[in-house]
């Protein structure tokens, strides 16, 4: 919801050294011709951008935004002060991977700006990273996050994933150890899907890939959060968790539906009620970024989309959907649209509706995706 008028901007560089075997990002491998086009015509877009609000999250994905030299990052980050109300207490985020990072670099990008780093560490066993097609290894992530630590990030997140190739709950348990040892702010953990059109996606159909077994996954997933609670990590969004204070401002974005504007190849936005992304062709968004429109799917938002996104993302947040914000936001009652889904839900214990607000319980977390999807409308 529209609660607050702070925005965020996502800069999407779309470059990475080999892509994973599990990854179907928008992104691509041995383009290091292309780097100074691409920022260029990221520059361009910025300076055609005509939006108002002030910003106070900025979030560099990919890809592998830690392939470009600080001098780029430090470049676009000129053009967005230039361009944009940013706030002084701005978090500006960028995902890193181990292999990638120098510590004249990561100098280079704190000097540029970057003051929240987001590693993809994935796992602690160097067996497991090469069966997910990682360019690192575990040591290569300590190197990492010790030159993070270093240069003075004080806000650092990281990536592990649960129910990959060769992955068993004794190797699982190992990461979260490690991981723990380190006490990083933020931890965002994921579990393995298997994306149509990525190698792993491929391999399974032809009975190649072995996976943990769907008992050792919940395993997994309970020790997660037990783990992590244990160690003092409030978890505010399914899959992710953080010490007090260190929530990600830019994804709570998403999930609150506060404006966000996605800025380079294939980029996604939410300004005001409408949806868009960019091009997702790198040739057609170096030619024409900053001189024609680059926009594709442009969505004019219903009342209904509206509703039903608030709903689905807002209960992937702990806090869940607040009742009195979203009479503000429609003019209507919650249970008004949804007395008969919420009755039933609460029979089953997915979900808790007090006065303020509506939640999912733990087992409905651990169901997410069936209770989300009785939020979506067919008719309003």
């Amino acid at each position: 919801m529209n609660s607050t008028k702070l925005s965020g901007i996502y800069i999407h560089i779309p470059f990475c050294v080999r892509k994973c075997l599990y990854c179907d990002f928008l992104s691509f491998s041995n383009m290091e011709d292309r780097f100074d086009d691409y920022v260029q015509a990221l520059i361009r877009e910025i300076r055609m951008i005509d939006y108002n609000e002030p910003v106070d999250s900025i979030f560099f994905g990919g890809g592998t935004p830690s392939v470009l030299k600080s001098d780029y990052i430090k470049n676009i980050l000129d053009e967005l002060y230039k361009k944009f109300d940013i706030a002084d207490d701005c978090e500006i985020s960028m995902e890193m991977n181990p292999a990638t990072l120098t510590i004249n670099n990561l100098k280079g990008y704190v000097e540029a700006g970057i003051n929240r780093a987001s590693i993809g560490m994935q796992s602690t066993n160097n067996e497991e990273l090469k069966a997910l097609g990682r360019i690192h290894l575990y040591n290569d992530f300590l190197k990492a996050y010790e030159y993070v630590r270093n240069v003075g990030i004080t806000n650092v997140n990281v990536d592990i994933m649960s129910a990959i190739p060769g992955q068993t709950v004794k190797s699982y348990e190992q990461t979260l150890d490690r991981v723990m040892r380190l006490k990083p702010e933020h931890i965002s953990s994921y579990s393995l899907i298997l994306e149509e059109g990525t190698p792993f996606y491929e391999m399974d159909n032809k009975g190649l890939l072995v996976l943990p077994g769907e008992e050792d996954e919940r395993i997994m997933y309970h020790m997660t959060k037990d783990v992590l609670a244990s160690e003092g990590y409030l978890r505010y969004e399914i899959s992710n968790y953080s010490r007090a204070n260190y929530e990600s401002r830019h994804n709570i974005k998403y999930w609150r539906r506060q404006d966000y504007i996605g800025l380079g190849l294939g980029a996604a936005s939410l300004v005001g009620n409408k949806r868009y992304n960019n091009t997702s062709d790198i040739r057609e968004y170096i030619r024409n970024a900053g001189f024609g429109d680059i926009r594709i799917n442009v969505e004019e938002l219903t009342k209904e989309n509206k509703i039903e996104e608030t709903m689905y993302l807002g209960l992937r947040m702990m806090s869940g959907v607040n009742k009195r914000e979203f009479f503000e936001t429609f003019d209507m009652e919650l249970e008004k649209i949804y007395g008969n889904v919420i009755k039933n839900l609460e029979k089953e214990k997915l979900i808790k509706n007090d006065e303020k607000s509506i939640v999912l319980t733990e087992f409905g977390v651990d169901v997410s995706n069936r209770v989300l999807s009785e939020f979506l409308l067919d008719i309003l």
